[in-house]
Order: C-alpha cells, then sequence, then structure tokens
C-alpha cells in the first residue's frame, strides 16, 4: 500500500527537464555585463580613466562575452584621447632594467 502510494505520488510530481535559464528572468547579471554597466556609468560621470579601467577589464577576464567585443569597439574608438589608465606606465617593466651598452648607458 506504502509503495503505491509512493508511486502515485512520484507520477504526479512535476518533472523538471534542464534547459538554459531565461535571460529575462534571470535576478543577477554576470560579470561582464555588471562592469559594462560600471563602465556607462563612469562615462555618464564623466569619469573617463575609470570607464577605460572597467573596459580594459572586461576585455581581459572575459573575452569571449559580448560585452568585451562592445568594450574592444569602445576602447578602439577612444582609444587616441587618453593613455590607458591601466599602462605600464605607472608600473615598471621587465625592460625598464635593460642597459644599452652602445650609448654608454653601461654600469
Amino acid at each position: 500500500m506504502i509503495a503505491r502510494l509512493a508511486l502515485l505520488l512520484l507520477l504526479r510530481a512535476p518533472i523538471q527537464c534542464a534547459s538554459d535559464p531565461d535571460p529575462n528572468r534571470r535576478l543577477e547579471d554576470t560579470p561582464s555585463e555588471a562592469l559594462w554597466r560600471l563602465a556607462e556609468r563612469f562615462e555618464a560621470d564623466g569619469d573617463e580613466a575609470a570607464r577605460r579601467i572597467a573596459l580594459e577589464e572586461i576585455v581581459e577576464r572575459y573575452p569571449s562575452s559580448a560585452e568585451a567585443e562592445r568594450a574592444r569597439v569602445a576602447l578602439g574608438r577612444s582609444a587616441g584621447s587618453t593613455e590607458s589608465a591601466t599602462s605600464s606606465a605607472t608600473e615598471p617593466s621587465a625592460t625598464d632594467s635593460i642597459v644599452d651598452p652602445s650609448n654608454g648607458d653601461a654600469p
């Protein structure tokens, strides 16, 4: 009797199939979407350096996302306007310590 009842309840239970979630019903953004929105907010606030950092972060961390393509386009469009905020201009690179003996820079 209990086995029949269990079987009956099992057959009436909804069956859930694996499927891709509906993007219109998601509760959270993907990380690349969140960074894109942040970059848009920085642009609206006039903070171009922060915008560039956010866009470069999208391209670096999420290169295959749709937002990465949008970020590449945005960076290409404004590439000449300001220097990259994450460029190595503020950080020493490995080539900074190379000495060229031909011009008298030897230690």
